[in-house]
């Protein structure tokens, strides 16, 4: 594991990749150090959009191929959905569904009467999706 100071620099360079767009090289390292799954929570939180949209595409694409390795970015991910930015609780709310699919809805359900309309919404849409077998959560 990274000490505090190892990690936000790791963090930095990551994030920094992904601004550039160098998806492919992160998704190696992911693969390569596992430990790495930790600072997901930290990259979603990122101000720039681009390292935002780069940490759910990189999620999408190791959620596929390594399943079971990505449920570690939880520990990151839920607190998230308290957090006092908008976007973020709507960003971890799905990150978390992708990570454990119908499992993630206890811990989303509390985000359906969010103050925030957009964030309701999506956790909705999300719900939903994860009860694919055609029941709809209540309005």
């Amino acid at each position: 594991m990274y000490d505090r100071d190892s990690r936000e620099a790791l963090r930095q360079t990551i994030a920094d990749y992904m601004e550039k767009g160098f998806l492919e090289n992160i998704i190696d390292m992911f693969r390569y150090d596992p430990s790495l799954y930790s600072i997901i929570g930290d990259l979603i939180r990122d101000t720039r959009i681009r390292v935002r949209i780069g940490t759910t595409a990189l999620m999408e694409e190791l959620a596929e191929s390594d399943a079971e390795g990505v449920k570690s970015a939880l520990e990151s991910l839920l607190p998230l959905l308290k957090d006092k930015n908008p976007t973020t609780r709507g960003d971890a709310a799905y990150l978390i569904s992708l990570i454990i699919g119908k499992d993630a809805i206890s811990y989303l359900k509390p985000l359906l009467n969010d103050s925030v309309q957009e964030v309701s919404l999506l956790v909705r849409e999300i719900i939903n999706e994860l009860n694919s077998d055609g029941k709809k959560e209540p309005s």
